[in-house]
């Protein structure tokens, strides 16, 4: 599944890259231009833009998201066969472009990073690794893919709120 976050969801937008969703971000494109790319691409359109998901020409490609945040948009999407556990952590967070292994060594980064697993992005050449982030960043997912599928009037997620 391909998806197209408007502006709104930048934030949303990393965690379904971290998910290993192919995610792209609107960037100042009107309505129009921006339903038009989702067709175009056969992506699903998240958005909180009410005006938006009236369209009616493009049924099935635009899913407006309610609550305000992010644990309320996992719910829903999750209810919408979004899978968060998809394959985790490997899309750049920031390109969106799949993660490579590296293959050679880096001497620029600390010993206990360099000797682990390697990943780098092909566009931006950033490198990722099994840290502590990671391991946060999937227990964020595998609580969103495991927890209830509809809130509890509080937050499901006790831990700070990384937009």
């Amino acid at each position: 599944m391909k998806l197209l976050c408007d502006e709104m969801l930048k934030g949303l937008a990393r965690w379904l890259r971290a998910a290993g969703y192919d995610t792209v971000i609107a960037d100042g494109e009107t309505d129009r231009e921006l339903l038009e790319q989702a067709l175009r691409e056969n992506r699903l359109l998240l958005t909180r833009d009410r005006h938006l998901a009236r369209y009616t020409d493009a049924p099935g490609h635009v899913c407006l998201l309610e609550g305000d945040n992010l644990d309320a948009w996992a719910r829903q999407l999750r209810r919408r066969h979004i899978d968060w556990l998809h394959r985790p952590l490997s899309r750049c967070l920031l390109c969106n472009l799949p993660l490579q292994t590296v293959t050679h060594p880096i001497a620029h980064l600390p010993p206990d990073v360099r000797d682990g697993p390697l990943c780098h992005c092909p566009g931006c050449g950033r490198i990722y690794w099994r840290g502590g982030h990671a391991r946060r960043m999937l227990d964020r997912l595998q609580r969103w893919q495991n927890g209830p599928l509809y809130s509890t009037g509080a937050s499901d997620y006790d831990g700070p709120v990384e937009d």
